[in-house]
């Protein structure tokens, strides 16, 4: 994923490396002496003698060749930063407005959605314009290390720890899961059901999706493997009835965690929104959580925010990430809807469930572009 970026990215960088690299050589020295690389640039100095044009004597060229100052400067640069050199206003100004444009097609053609594109941009721009790096690094990796630092701080937000969460909750705590139909939501909460059993907690399970008799089958098969509660009811009983009961129960057998399973018709249909109302009123759930595909692209963007408009959502599971070829749907859904991605499903056993790291997503979309 985001195989593109690179590839194009080094089209700009083979182009500004052509350019530069003369200018390069000329700032600095072919072999950096210690300390008495005033007295031999040798080779290098017979060039900048010519700026000087015969009016200092050969003897003064060695003192005041224009390359004595630089060789200066470059030993400092070499330990810290670089400062105003010919590579640093090289990426400012020529190079930057192609790169960025570059950039632009390949976020979008990667499934970002435009306004979460448009603040990387100006999040790359900003940490070029003004940053100083070491002459050790290349054109290549300075970019690279700018976007990367964009995105970092898209995926930064407001960062989820739902372990640490949980252990501060009362019991029992009450988790209701939103989305789509087809997104894998009813598999996510069968591996969050997992996750907390292993970690010797007591769950219940809720089948609110009275909608579909096959998702309350669904959701009974994964009761069974894990061997875990449901409280269930025939198709088309009434979701909140079914969610009050399941927590009653829960209350009553002091049990740790309630997991609230819920229809996912279109997030446009207006019975669905309202019924998604009523649970929450009923219910009152202590987390919600949204459940989206990570290859829906902009389409998961779009329910997130429909979903969160019509009852508010406190995190995010991102299902198929293991099958996402392009890694939008993470940009995306964080930034445009400003909730944290608590966890991510890379498979489809119930161990396939990982809490969401932004290194890892970084790794994920830019390891793999060598």
């Amino acid at each position: 994923m985001f195989d593109s970026l690179k590839s194009k990215l080094k089209g700009l960088f083979k182009k500004g490396k052509d350019l530069d690299s003369e200018a390069v050589y000329k700032d600095e020295p072919a072999a950096p002496a210690p300390s008495n690389e005033v007295q031999e640039p040798q080779a290098p100095v017979a060039e900048p003698q010519v700026q000087t044009e015969a009016k200092p004597q050969p003897a003064e060229a060695p003192k005041a060749a224009e390359p004595a100052k630089p060789v200066k400067g470059n030993k400092k640069r070499s330990d810290s930063m670089l400062k105003d050199s010919f590579l640093s206003k090289k990426i400012k100004d020529d190079n930057l407005d192609d790169l960025l444009d570059e950039l632009e097609v390949t976020l979008l053609e990667s499934d970002v959605a435009y306004p979460v594109v448009q603040e990387i941009i100006v999040g790359v721009r900003n940490n070029l314009a003004g940053k100083k790096y070491g002459r050790e690094y290349s054109l290549e990796e300075i970019v690279e290390l700018a976007v990367k630092e964009a995105v970092s701080d898209v995926l930064q937000i407001n960062v989820f720890d739902f372990d640490q969460w949980l252990s501060e909750q009362k019991k029992p705590t009450v988790i209701m899961f939103i989305g789509i139909n087809g997104t894998g939501k009813t598999t996510a909460i069968a591996k969050i059901a997992n996750r907390l059993k292993n970690d010797g907690k007591s769950v219940v399970l809720a089948a609110c999706d009275t909608f579909r008799a096959g998702a309350i089958e669904q959701l009974n098969i994964h009761a069974e493997k894990l061997n875990v509660k449901i409280v269930k009811s025939v198709q088309d009983a009434d979701p909140a009835s079914v969610a009050y009961d399941a927590i009653e129960h829960a209350r009553s057998k002091m049990r740790d965690v309630v997991l609230i399973d819920t229809a996912g018709r279109m997030q446009t249909n207006n019975n669905l929104i309202a019924e998604m109302k009523k649970i929450v009123k009923v219910a009152k759930p202590d987390l919600k959580i949204f459940v989206g595909d990570s290859l829906a692209g902009n389409d998961a963007v779009e329910q997130a925010k429909v979903f969160d408009e019509a009852v508010g959502i406190d995190a995010i599971i991102l299902t198929k990430i293991d099958t996402d070829a392009k890694g939008g749907a993470a940009l995306s859904i964080a930034k445009t809807i400003g909730k944290p991605i608590a966890f991510v499903c890379n498979g489809q056993e119930y161990e396939d469930i990982e809490k969401f790291d932004a290194d890892w997503m970084l790794d994920r979309l830019f390891g793999d572009a060598e």
